[in-house]
């Protein structure tokens, strides 16, 4: 397939790209070609306007592009740049659909289990889940996810990626949360209570090229790791694997005064089951998080 993808030097995007460029003619959009070029395979073609490509040559588009979503306090500006540096592509991008004659079989477009807001640990989320808790990271997601079905026509099928907490070496969460614990110096967040979703790199890329392949696919799909866990579960998990010791829990006032309204990523949770996913076909190499830690830090 020739397939246009955005977003592809974060973290989902470089492993996508590895996995699929010995098969697959990728071309990226970029606001940096230079480091798409150190970062991605060679063969990977880059790009800096939608303009320098014709949407009727392609046969699929994988929308991963935006600014990162716990980076950095959500002040009103960063709020503004979180939601426009993924409105504004999405939209270009259906627009390029719609208005081509031939266009992709299949639109990819992220989104995350941000969706459903903050949940109680008790309720089991799947795709079909209704009562979403109406904060920051549900609109976001919510005008994100409209904006990609615009997309969808008897032509397009289009596929929305509700990603979990994504667990890698290169780089995300996990990253933020070794070093501290590397030093003994890790614990429970706020509650220790809340649900923890996550899903390993491997099965990130893998389920969206099941995704890119099966026809039958479309709509919102839940991609995280069929064991969710409790933040107290994480923690400990963690640190076995690391041989540490986790005594340093993080009280919520704490993650409050360190990160403001974005810490409700971190005190709240959702208990996110793939059930799309797996009622498709797809099979998880990763289902629990022993095995998954294992792999990424042993």
């Amino acid at each position: 397939m020739k397939i246009l993808i955005t977003g592809a030097t974060g973290l989902i995007g470089s492993a996508l790209c590895k996995l699929l460029f010995e098969t697959h003619e990728l071309v990226v959009l970029t606001r940096d070609i230079n480091k798409s070029k150190n970062l991605l395979p060679s063969s990977v073609a880059a790009i800096d306007n939608l303009e320098d490509i014709n949407f009727d040559d392609l046969d699929a588009v994988i929308n991963l592009a935006g600014e990162p979503i716990a980076d950095k306090r959500w002040s009103a500006q960063q709020k503004q740049k979180i939601f426009q540096s993924r409105l504004s592509i999405t939209e270009e991008i259906v627009k390029k659909i719609n208005a081509s004659d031939d266009p992709p079989k299949v639109f990819i477009s992220g989104s995350a289990i941000g969706f459903y807001g903050r949940q109680p640990a008790e309720n089991v989320i799947t795709e079909s889940y209704s009562s979403t808790y109406p904060e920051f990271s549900h609109q976001l997601c919510k005008q994100w996810e409209e904006l990609a079905l615009q997309a969808q026509c008897p032509d397009v099928r289009v596929c929305l990626l509700r990603t979990g907490i994504v667990l890698s070496n290169q780089g995300g969460a996990l990253n933020k949360m070794l070093p501290p614990f590397k030093l003994g110096l890790g614990g429970r967040m706020a509650s220790g209570k809340q649900m923890m979703s996550w899903i390993h790199i491997d099965d990130m890329v893998n389920a969206i090229l099941f995704l890119l392949e099966d026809q039958e696919s479309q709509g919102a799909f839940n991609l995280t790791a069929p064991e969710p866990v409790s933040n107290s579960a994480f923690t400990d998990i963690l640190a076995k694997t690391l041989k540490r010791p986790a005594l340093f829990p993080m009280p919520e006032f704490v993650l409050k005064l360190l990160f403001g309204e974005m810490s409700d990523l971190l005190i709240y949770g959702q208990n996110v089951i793939p059930e799309k996913l797996e009622q498709q076909g797809f099979a998880f190499k990763h289902r629990n998080l022993n095995t998954a830690l294992n792999d990424i830090l042993n």
